[in-house]
């Protein structure tokens, strides 16, 4: 139950990031270099107030009998590879977001995260039954079944920029499997990741144009654009990817890659609700054979070890 909730509280909160960057990024409210730099900030800045409560919180029970356990959380402090593996997901969703539509965007992402996590989890030898592979292979297909439509040929680099950006995605859900504190280890991910953000203001303040990637523009900003970034970075992504870490471990690799095959369904009923999008029969047809499918595979027990 730990980890259904847990699950389904992340993908929701998923959905929420792609709903705030299409109403953003793809609205104009503000630039993709400072999105991702509004993202990453109020995520650090919102989860190092909780961390300090929850830290505070811990140190009062210091002296009760499970304080190894509150010292280990305590220690809990993320790692540079996941910092890093999130900085270049949210850097590179956000440039290429704005370059490609919702279905080609979409359909890049996910396949990478797809590769990432299945082929890792193949490599940790989380071998799949018949019936997973079956399931795995009609979720995709349902998946292709809901992007194709919207989707058209992408530029080179975009695409490129997209797919880096799933991979990253799925290094960074990969590496949650091993934290002690899902909640400190993504707060001090975010923390880490603010030494890109200089980094990321003087790269962007060149002109990139000869590259085909959008520079950054602060007299286009609104406060809506704002507003949005922080919402994207303090609740959906750094709360979220806290819950997120708390249910990897309780996931196998291959079943967190699949399960994420529903987020556009996610981000489409909420589009449906807050952007009054319509609901299509080809989505209500989609979104029943995705999660059947899903259902089946995460049911289903893998194929043990021969």
């Amino acid at each position: 139950m730990k980890a259904t909730l847990y699950t389904v509280i992340a993908l929701i909160a998923f959905a929420a990031n792609s709903l705030f960057c299409r109403m953003a990024l793809a609205e104009g409210h503000i630039d993709a270099w400072s999105f991702t730099i509004l993202r990453l900030l109020s995520a650090a800045v919102c989860l190092g107030i909780i961390m300090t409560i929850h830290a505070y919180r811990l140190r009062q029970h210091a002296r009760k009998p499970d304080s190894i356990s509150h010292a280990a959380i305590l220690n809990d402090k993320g790692s540079w590879l996941s910092s890093v593996s999130l900085v270049i997901y949210a850097l590179c969703f956000s440039i290429a977001y704005v370059e490609l539509d919702t279905g080609t965007g979409a359909l890049i992402l996910f396949s990478a995260v797809q590769l990432t996590m299945i082929g890792w989890g193949i490599y940790k030898k989380e071998q799949l039954s018949g019936l997973q592979w079956l399931a795995f292979i009609v979720a995709v297909a349902g998946f292709v079944y809901l992007m194709l439509p919207s989707a058209a040929v992408p530029s080179l680099l975009a695409a490129v920029l997209m797919a880096i950006s799933g991979a990253a995605w799925g290094i960074y859900s990969i590496r949650g499997k091993s934290c002690v504190s899902p909640l400190r280890a993504t707060g001090f991910n975010f923390i880490r990741s603010l030494i890109a953000a200089p980094i990321l203001l003087v790269i962007s303040m060149t002109y990139l144009d000869n590259i085909g990637l959008e520079n950054i523009n602060l007299g286009d900003i609104t406060s809506k654009g704002v507003l949005l970034a922080c919402a994207s970075g303090a609740i959906a992504s750094g709360i979220g990817y806290s819950i997120w870490y708390m249910a990897m471990p309780l996931l196998k690799n291959t079943q967190a890659a699949v399960v994420q095959l529903c987020v556009p369904i996610l981000a489409a009923i909420l589009g449906v609700v807050f952007l009054s999008e319509q609901l299509t029969v080809s989505f209500v047809i989609a979104s029943s054979v995705i999660l059947g499918a899903v259902l089946v595979f995460i049911l289903n027990k893998e194929k043990a070890p021969t």
